[in-house]
């Protein structure tokens, strides 16, 4: 017989499940007919970008994987605390009339919409491109930040 010692579940790992599936059914409620649209994967779940979601005291930042893009291929929208991500990667020229022996990296259009932890100031949002990263930089607005409260004694 082997005794194992009780661990208390991880609550992170169980809110980062959550949030990941929050997500999905996010996506699949806001476009219902993407699964059948020209282009994309159907049942499979199609190509939609890996992210990072993380913050600091001052900033919220995203980090997507849209490799083979060119910067004025990417939409970016922040609407009421959800931040849009979309845009298109269409197929090399070369390889259009190619005869293809196996094709795993995804073309066509993609749509993530990522509700943000915090409200953003919209005006001072900035994005760059490089490398095939997609980094965008949301600053909080003040009355987001953590704000330090001192105690007084009596």
């Amino acid at each position: 017989m082997t005794l194992t010692r009780w661990q208390r579940p991880q609550l992170w790992d169980a809110a980062r499940h959550l949030s990941s599936l929050r997500e999905e059914i996010d996506r699949l409620f806001e476009s219902p007919f993407s699964l059948f649209e020209n282009g994309s994967q159907p049942f499979s779940g199609g190509w939609v970008p890996a992210i990072d979601l993380y913050e600091d005291k001052d900033n919220v930042f995203v980090r997507a994987e849209v490799p083979g893009m060119k910067n004025d291929e990417i939409d970016i929208s922040l609407h009421e605390g959800v931040l849009t991500l979309s845009g298109e990667r269409k197929l090399e020229k070369e390889y259009d009339k190619a005869e293809s022996h196996r094709v795993e990296r995804f073309v066509g259009r993609f749509q993530r919409s990522i509700t943000l932890p915090h409200p953003v100031d919209a005006t001072k949002v900035r994005a760059t491109y490089k490398d095939g990263i997609l980094a965008v930089t949301l600053p909080k607005t003040e009355e987001a930040k953590p704000k330090q409260i001192s105690v007084s004694a009596e």
